[in-house]
C-alpha cells in the first residue's frame, strides 16, 4: 500500500497534510494508538527537519507499508552545484555547518549533502566512515558515474559511532538522546541520478 504523494514547499506548506496520510496509511493497516502515535512522531521529526533546509525546490512525501512494515520517504532534486551552499558557509566564522549537530542535525547535512551531487566524495571524506559512499550500482546497464548510487544507513553509522564512542563520544551521547535513532528499525538517504531519497523503516 502507498500513500497520496504529498509536495512539501521550502515553506513548510504540506507538512500538515504529510502528517494525515501518515496517521491514514496507519490506520489502513489497523494500528493501534500507541503505535500511531510513534510512526506519526518519525514523520514529525523526518518533516520537522525541513524548516531547516534552505532550497528552493519542494520535497515529495509518501508512507509504503505491508503488514506492520512501514517506510516513510521523503525525496529531493538534487542540486547540480554548490554556491548556495558555499555562499552560506562563508557566513559561518568556522566555514562548517553549524547546523549539523545533534543527531537528526547530521542527518539533516548529510541528506542536503547527499543531493550536491558533486560533493559526495568530500562528504565521505568529511565523515570518515565506510557508510558514505558507492553501495552498489548495475554496471550493465549504465557506466555513468551520475547513475550510481550512493548510501548512508543508521545500522551502519551506529557500527562505526560504536567502534569510535571513545574517540568521539558526543556522537555517541546524540545517539542515545536520539527519539528518532531509537524509535527507527533503520533510516537510509541514498541518492541516483538526480534524486536524493531519505527512508525512515519501523515495523510493529
Amino acid at each position: 500500500m502507498k500513500t497520496d504523494i504529498i509536495t512539501i514547499t521550502p515553506e513548510g506548506e504540506g507538512i500538515s497534510d504529510a502528517l494525515k496520510e501518515t496517521e491514514k496509511a496507519a490506520a489502513f493497516r489497523g494500528l493501534d494508538r500507541k503505535q500511531t502515535l510513534r510512526l506519526r512522531l518519525l514523520a514529525e521529526e523526518m518533516t520537522g527537519m525541513l524548516r531547516t533546509i534552505v532550497g528552493e525546490k519542494p520535497l515529495k512525501y509518501w508512507v509504503e507499508s505491508e503488514g506492520n512494515a512501514f517506510s516513510l520517504h521523503l525525496s529531493a532534486k538534487a542540486q547540480t552545484d554548490l554556491e548556495m551552499r558555499e555562499a552560506l558557509l562563508k557566513t559561518a566564522t568556522s566555514g562548517k555547518n553549524a547546523a549539523a549537530k545533534g543527531f537528526m542535525g547530521r542527518i539533516r547535512d548529510i541528506f542536503m549533502r547527499m543531493g550536491e551531487t558533486s560533493d559526495v566524495n568530500v562528504l565521505s571524506a568529511e565523515y570518515g566512515y565506510s557508510y558514505v559512499g558507492v553501495v552498489g550500482y548495475d554496471a550493465s546497464t549504465d557506466m555513468s558515474p551520475n547513475a550510481m548510487l550512493y548510501g548512508w544507513s543508521l545500522s551502519a553509522y551506529k557500527d562505526a559511532i560504536e567502534a569510535k564512542k571513545n574517540e568521539e563520544p558526543e556522537k555517541w551521547d546524540e545517539l542515545e538522546k536520539s527519539i528518532t535513532a531509537k524509535l527507527a528499525d533503520e533510516i537510509k538517504i541514498f541518492i541516483r541520478m538526480n534524486t536524493v531519497e531519505m527512508v525512515i523503516e519501523k515495523t510493529f
